[in-house]
């Protein structure tokens, strides 16, 4: 069954095949006023049919290890002449005998031209059928050889992406891990109740780190909830020193982000701008629509790019985080890094909207 199933289309096309010359044959014997015995066309055309599938399955199913050979056209064809004989010894006898049988049962003689004349003309005309029947199976098993050729390359660069996006998400997690640390101890030298209380909601964003590192993609409420418990981790130890504000599209929470994506931003202000200033700096994150595009930004009033890349931003997260975006969806997605015209530094991460 799974054969017939995967060769559905080709033996549709050698049934229809097979009816036509039945109807074609009936048609031609009314037209000709032979009589009312319509089974006669039926019988020559249907024992023709009949023998000729038999024969054809047995090449077939006996063929199959020349597949191998469909990269070298001449030996695969070379191949499948040996099982021309076969229809010149079998197919008179077959077909003929079960002509002459029939026409036995119902009383009547089937009459045709000598042997000899008979076994060269039905070989010409077999040796003809066979051949188109070769070429078009020869053109089906490559097609179909090229369709699993790529099918196989595609499963084998989605498995690279996957082992790549899970090398990225576990570079990740000893990175923010180490980051976090840092705070933790800068803290403990200023104030160790603080740092404790700090400690504990580190413990919780870690946990949300970690579960989220397991992941490709996540839902943006779990990517704010993370960013938002790092996001306080950080306050607590700047203090005065970092006004957070969030605009959120409540209807955007289910879009899918890359794991561990926003809070990277956040760590690249804290990291680049707040940690180098003395006055408050604002950072403003944002999830919103735009046309066909999801947008998750975290922009700050007070940075500013390094000459050398303005555009493309420095440090492992950023890097990390553009390699993710092109293994998960290529040239679709974006992440920009650029100046403010009123001062400060915008980072963009742009994805097609699926909400």
């Amino acid at each position: 069954m799974p054969v017939l199933r995967r060769n559905a289309i080709f033996v549709l096309a050698w049934i229809l095949f097979w009816t036509l010359m039945i109807l074609v044959a009936v048609q031609d014997y009314i037209r000709n006023e032979h009589g009312a015995d319509l089974w006669k066309p039926v019988l020559w055309e249907g024992s023709s049919a009949l023998v000729t599938t038999v024969l054809a399955l047995l090449q077939v199913r006996g063929s199959r290890a020349d597949d191998r050979l469909l990269g070298t056209p001449w030996r695969w064809f070379a191949s499948q002449a040996r099982w021309l004989p076969l229809y010149w010894i079998a197919f008179v006898p077959l077909a003929f005998g079960l002509r002459h049988g029939v026409y036995a049962l119902a009383g009547q003689a089937y009459h045709h031209d000598p042997l000899a004349r008979l076994f060269l003309y039905e070989s010409m005309k077999i040796s003809i059928f066979v051949g188109l029947f070769t070429v078009i199976r020869f053109g089906v098993k490559s097609w179909r050889a090229l369709l699993e050729a790529k099918l196989r390359a595609e499963r084998a660069n989605a498995l690279l992406a996957e082992a790549r996006l899970q090398r990225l998400g576990q570079q990740m997690q000893p990175h923010f891990l180490f980051n976090a640390l840092n705070t933790i101890s800068a803290l403990m030298h200023e104030d160790i109740d603080k740092a404790d209380a700090t400690l504990v909601q580190l413990a919780d964003v870690l946990r949300a780190a970690l579960a989220l590192g397991e992941r490709h993609q996540a839902p943006l409420a779990e990517e704010l909830a993370l960013a938002r418990g790092y996001a306080g981790v950080m306050a607590a130890r700047f203090g005065a020193r970092v006004a957070l504000s969030w605009d959120i599209d409540a209807t955007l929470l289910r879009q899918q982000v890359p794991a561990m994506s926003l809070q990277p931003l956040i760590e690249n202000v804290f990291k680049h701008t707040v940690e180098r200033r003395r006055g408050t700096v604002a950072i403003a994150v944002a999830a919103v629509r735009d046309g066909a595009d999801f947008v998750l930004s975290v922009e700050d009033d007070s940075g500013t790019l390094a000459p050398a890349a303005p555009a493309t931003g420095a440090g492992i997260g950023l890097s990390n985080l553009r390699a993710r975006l092109a293994a998960l969806h290529g040239a679709r997605a974006a992440l920009d890094v650029s100046e403010r015209a009123g001062g400060g530094v915008r980072a963009a991460l742009r994805l097609p909207c699926a909400c």
